[in-house]
């Protein structure tokens, strides 16, 4: 059991962990955000190096680090968008009653930078990884991505559970592209989809051998997909989701500088994070 049990824990740890330093440093005062970006850059450029390194590694410390290296260089997108460096063309709420096509395309352009730089991102670790004995950072960081993508479109299309308190203050003009409702359609089919993959993924890791890297890989990528599933139900289950990162969240506050090129601030219909940092 060992061998499945302790990836599983040490990628929801790395998960929790990940998403409430996120959560702690989007937080602080805007004057520590450039260290912070200087900092987060560093540890990407060192988890490219390391995957270089590890790519031909088939063991299971080769797993271990492979894993961590693509969940760090996730970590770097995620980051940057949520310290406001890299967003989109697009840094205003939509004016009250923007609906439609339109509304769907201004979302896109508030995020369009960030999206961009994942898939320049995704390309290099395909040039790192590709056709070696070890592309579980490749895999891992797409999970994230796809995870990630299929979540943003649910809160944007509507669910009920906006936790507005995950979302600092200089990207609150992001709330105008949220939508609470109690369901929408595109819900079910990310659950299901999600879980399927997650089962097969489980089941690929059960036919593995024991103590092997397979094994070992496996089950690291069924945890982000099983995580990915649970993400989605806090949208709409009711549960306190927020005490999971209390003490990240203990530096969000009212101190950050007014967002800039705000465009008559419109009353909005709801408030929320575009997806949990991590």
């Amino acid at each position: 059991m060992l061998a499945y049990a302790c990836p599983a824990a040490y990628a929801l740890f790395l998960w929790w962990f990940g998403t409430g330093a996120v959560l702690f440093l989007d937080g602080l005062p805007t004057a520590t955000f450039r260290r912070t970006m200087m900092v987060a850059t560093l540890v990407f450029a060192a988890s490219l190096l390391g995957l270089a390194l590890t790519a031909q590694s088939d063991s299971i410390a080769g797993a271990y680090a492979a894993f961590t290296f693509g969940f760090f260089a996730w970590g770097w997108q995620e980051i940057s968008f949520y310290l406001g460096y890299v967003t989109g063309p697009r840094r205003h709420a939509c004016r009250e009653g923007c609906s439609g096509w339109p509304h769907f395309l201004h979302g896109i352009q508030v995020t369009l930078y960030h999206e961009i730089k994942i898939l320049l991102t995704l390309g290099m670790l395909a040039l790192l990884c590709w056709d070696e004995a070890n592309p579980l950072a490749l895999w891992s960081f797409m999970i994230l991505w796809l995870m990630h993508q299929s979540a943003k479109l649910n809160v944007f299309l509507g669910v009920p559970n906006l936790s507005e308190d995950f979302l600092p203050d200089h990207l609150l003009f992001l709330r105008s592209f949220l939508t609470r409702r109690p369901m929408n359609l595109l819900f079910p089919l990310s659950v299901t989809v999600t879980t399927v993959a997650a089962v097969w993924m489980i089941a690929q890791a059960a036919g593995a051998e024991t103590g092997s890297y397979e094994q070992t890989a496996d089950t690291f990528l069924a945890t982000l997909l099983v995580v990915g599933i649970l993400e989605h139900w806090f949208l709409v289950l009711p549960l306190p989701t927020s005490a999971l990162w209390e003490w990240g969240l203990k530096t969000h506050g009212h101190h950050h500088q007014a967002p800039a090129e705000s465009e008559e601030e419109p009353p909005v219909k709801s408030v929320a994070d575009p997806v949990r940092p991590l």
